[in-house]
C-alpha cells in the first residue's frame, strides 16, 4: 500500500484533515513515538530517496532563469554525497560530538555538508553575511573542528572572512574549500578541495559504524540576530525530524511534488521546514539561485519559476511574498498553487488578502522559532483561515499564554483573549542553549520554553502574536539585536541614554529607529550619530534609518527604559508622515498610538474638519497605506 507520509508508521494513502480539535485529539491519542519512523535526519533523508530514487532531489538554478537548465540531482545521488560527506568528515575526525561548521551560499554542497555532518557530528550553518568578528564569536562557542567555506571566487568576500580568523579557531582541524580550491589550497595545511575529497569515501555506508539515537544532537543553530551575542540552539535529532514529519503532514510534499527554495540554510526555515521536510518526503528542491531570494533575479522571475516548477505551496518570508505581489504576472500558469504560506515575521493582513484574492488559495501563516526547531503553530489548511491570526498548534505541540513576573518566572495562565507571553512545549522544543549562562529565563517552566513574544488565544483557540516582550527587531525576516546598537550609541561621549526600537513599515515589517537622550551640556546632531553608529556596525541592515533626539527617554518605575512608549511615538512618526498628502484643505490630522486590550498596540488616525461626502474616499485612501503594517490601525472622525 503507497503511503501519504513516509514518516509515519499509521498514516495510509491519505493524509488526515484534522479539522477540528476532536479530530485531532482523535489523531493524537496515538503517541507521537510510536508513530514516527526514523531516529535521525540521515534515516529521514534515506526513506525520502528510497521512495523514487530516480526523482530529482534538488534541481539548482545557477542565475534564477526559468529558461536555463538546472543541474539535477537524483535522490540516488543526493544521499550518496550526503553519505560521501559523512564518511569525509568522520575521516577528518568528526565523532557524534565534534561540530562541522560552514559558510556557504545555496549551492549543492552546502546540502550535502549539513546533513553529512549531521550524520558524522554536529552541523553549524552559519550566515556568511556576518562580520569576521561575529563569525569567530559563533565558531568559537560552537568549538568547531571542521569549517566548509565557499573559496576565493569573485563577488565573495567569504574566503577573506575565513583567511582573518581562522588563526583565532584553536580547534579548527581542517578547511574544506567549495569552489576557488586551486587558489586556496596552497595558503596553508590542512586546506581540502571540498568536491576532490569527499569523491574518494564510500557512497553506500557509514564507514563509522554509527548508530544515530534519537536523543544525539544535530544542529547548532545561532539566534540571536546578526547582532548581539549569538546564542546557539542545540538540536537533537529527534526535534529536527519532528519538524519534518509536521510540515509533510500539514502541507502538500511527496514525490512527484516540487518546492520553490530560496530560504537560508542558517535558518531553520529553510534548513528544516522546507529543506529536510521536502528531502525526506521524496519531494524536489528548486534552488532558485545561490543567494536564494536575495537576487533580484529570483524575485522578477518569480512567476515563470512557478509556472515551469509547478509548485503546490508557494512559500517565503513576508519580503519575498510582498515582493513577489509586486511582479507582473504576465500570463504565467499559476494554477499549481494549492497555498501560499509564510513566516519568519507577520504577514500583513493586506497582502494575505491580496493572495487570497488573486489567486483564490488559502494564505497559511507560520509561527515558531529556532528553539522550537522552526514551525510550532500554524494555519490548518483544513480549517477556516483567520488572517492575522498563526492558527493552532502543529499536532502534539503545545501552547499557552502565560504571565511571568519581573523575576522572569511563571506567574500563572491567562484566560482567552489574555494578552500574555507565548510558551511553547513539544518534541520540536529544545533542551538548552549551548552555553549555560543563556539559559536563564529561557524556560517559563520545564519543557515550557518562553518565546519572549506578546500573544493571546482567542475562544476557538487561534493563536495571535500581539508583540514582543522582548525587543528584537525584525527587519523584512532579518533578526536585529538593539543592545548591541545601544552599545555603540553609548560609547559615544554626548549620549546618555540610547534606545532601538523597531517603526512599523509597509515592506520590511519593522525598521530601526532610535531614540537619543544627551548627557547635561552636550552638543551633537543626530547626523553625527548616526555616522559614529554606521562606523562600528558591521550589518547594514541594523543601522537605524531615523534617530529622534528627546529631552528625556521615558523610564519605569525601576529605572528601566519604557519601550512600548518609544515604539508608540516611532509609528506615530511614520504613520503621520505616510498619510500627510491625504490631508484636506481645511482638515487637520492627529495620529493616535497606544495600548490594546487585544491588538496589543493600535493605530488611531483622527480626523478634523473632513467633510461627510469626502470621509469614504479618505478612508480608503488611508486603510490602501496603512493595512500593509502589521500593527493595526482605526479611523476616527471628529
Amino acid at each position: 500500500m503507497a503511503h501519504a507520509h513516509l514518516l509515519d508508521r499509521f498514516i495510509g494513502e491519505e493524509l488526515p484533515a484534522l479539522r477540528d480539535a476532536a479530530e485531532l485529539a482523535a489523531f493524537e491519542a496515538t503517541p507521537y513515538t510510536e508513530r514516527i519512523v526514523p531516529q535521525s535526519t540521515y534515516e529521514a533523508l534515506q526513506l525520502g530517496a528510497a521512495q523514487d530514487p530516480q526523482a530529482a532531489a534538488i534541481r539548482f538554478l545557477p542565475k534564477a532563469d526559468p529558461d536555463e537548465p538546472p543541474l539535477t540531482i537524483s535522490h540516488r545521488e543526493f544521499i550518496a554525497r550526503v553519505t560521501q560527506a559523512a564518511n569525509m568528515f568522520a575521516d577528518l575526525g568528526v565523532g557524534p560530538q565534534d561540530v562541522v561548521s560552514f559558510l556557504l551560499p545555496l549551492v549543492p554542497q552546502a546540502f550535502f555538508t549539513l546533513f553529512g555532518a549531521q550524520a558524522a557530528g554536529i552541523a553549524n550553518p552559519v550566515n556568511p553575511l556576518l562580520s569576521a568578528a561575529q563569525i569567530a564569536e559563533i565558531l568559537r562557542a560552537a568549538d568547531t573542528r571542521v569549517l566548509v567555506t565557499l573559496g576565493p571566487v569573485p563577488g565573495s568576500d567569504i574566503w577573506d572572512k575565513v583567511q582573518q580568523i581562522r588563526g583565532l579557531l584553536p580547534g579548527l582541524k581542517a578547511i574544506l574549500v567549495v569552489h576557488g580550491a586551486a587558489d586556496a589550497a596552497d595558503t596553508a595545511q590542512h586546506v581540502h578541495d571540498f568536491d576532490a575529497l569527499i569523491a574518494k569515501y564510500p557512497a553506500d555506508r557509514l564507514t563509522s559504524g554509527r548508530r544515530i539515537a534519537a536523543g544525539d544532537i544535530a544542529g547548532y543553530f545561532h539566534t540571536g540576530g546578526t547582532t548581539g551575542t549569538p546564542k546557539l540552539v542545540r538540536h537533537t535529532h529527534a526535534n529536527q525530524v519532528y519538524q519534518a514529519w509536521a510540515m509533510g503532514l500539514l502541507l502538500p510534499t511527496g514525490a512527484g511534488r516540487s518546492l520553490l527554495f530560496g530560504l537560508p540554510l542558517f535558518h531553520v526555515g529553510g534548513a528544516l521546514t522546507q529543506g529536510l521536510a521536502a528531502l525526506s518526503m521524496g519531494s524536489t528542491l528548486v534552488i532558485v539561485s545561490p543567494a536564494g531570494w536575495r537576487d533580484p533575479a529570483a524575485i522578477r522571475n518569480v512567476w515563470r519559476l512557478v509556472e515551469r516548477y509547478r509548485p503546490a505551496v508557494f512559500g517565503g518570508v513576508p519580503t519575498v511574498l510582498a515582493a513577489a505581489l509586486g511582479v507582473p504576472v504576465d500570463g504565467a500558469d499559476l494554477s499549481s498553487i494549492r497555498y501560499v504560506s509564510g513566516g519568519g515575521s507577520a504577514i500583513p493582513v493586506a497582502v494575505g488578502h491580496v493572495y487570497e484574492e488573486r489567486l483564490k488559495v488559502p494564505v497559511l501563516e507560520v509561527y515558531g522559532m529556532t528553539e522550537t526547531s522552526s514551525v510550532h503553530a500554524m494555519s490548518y489548511a483544513h480549517r477556516p483561515v483567520r488572517l492575522g491570526s498563526v492558527g493552532h498548534a502543529v499536532p502534539y505541540s503545545r501552547v499557552r499564554i502565560v504571565r511571568i513576573d519581573t523575576e522572569g518566572r511563571f506567574a500563572g495562565d491567562c484566560a482567552p483573549n489574555e494578552i500574555g507571553v507565548v510558551a511553547m512545549a513539544g518534541p520540536g522544543v529544545f533542551s538548552g542553549y549551548v552555553s549555560e549562562a543563556h539559559n536563564r529565563g529561557a524556560f517559563a517552566l520545564p519543557g515550557w520554553v518562553n518565546s519572549g513574544d506578546l500573544g493571546r488565544l482567542d475562544d476557538d483557540g487561534y493563536l495571535w502574536i500581539t508583540g514582543r516582550a522582548k525587543d528584537l527587531i525584525i527587519r523584512g525576516g532579518h533578526n536585529i539585536d538593539p543592545l548591541a546598537i545601544e552599545e555603540v550609541f553609548f560609547r559615544h561621549p554626548a549620549v546618555a541614554l540610547a534606545a532601538l526600537v523597531g517603526q512599523p513599515d509597509p515592506y520590511a515589517g519593522e525598521l530601526p529607529v532610535a531614540f537619543v537622550q544627551l548627557k547635561p551640556g552636550a552638543a551633537t546632531t543626530a547626523d553625527e550619530l548616526l555616522d559614529h553608529v554606521r562606523a562600528q556596525t558591521p550589518e547594514r541592515a541594523a543601522v537605524p534609518v531615523h534617530l529622534f533626539l528627546v529631552d528625556a527617554i521615558p523610564l519605569t518605575a525601576v529605572g528601566k527604559v519604557f519601550k512600548p512608549a518609544l515604539r508608540w511615538q516611532a509609528a506615530r512618526h511614520a504613520v503621520t508622515g505616510m498619510l500627510a498628502d491625504l490631508t484636506p484643505g481645511g482638515a487637520s490630522l492627529a495620529v493616535e498610538v497606544g495600548a490594546h486590550p487585544e491588538h496589543g498596540s493600535l493605530i488611531t488616525v483622527a480626523w478634523s474638519g473632513v467633510a461627510e461626502p469626502d470621509r469614504a474616499t479618505l478612508a480608503r485612501q488611508v486603510d490602501q497605506r496603512l493595512d500593509p503594517l502589521v500593527m493595526r490601525h482605526e479611523q476616527v472622525w471628529r
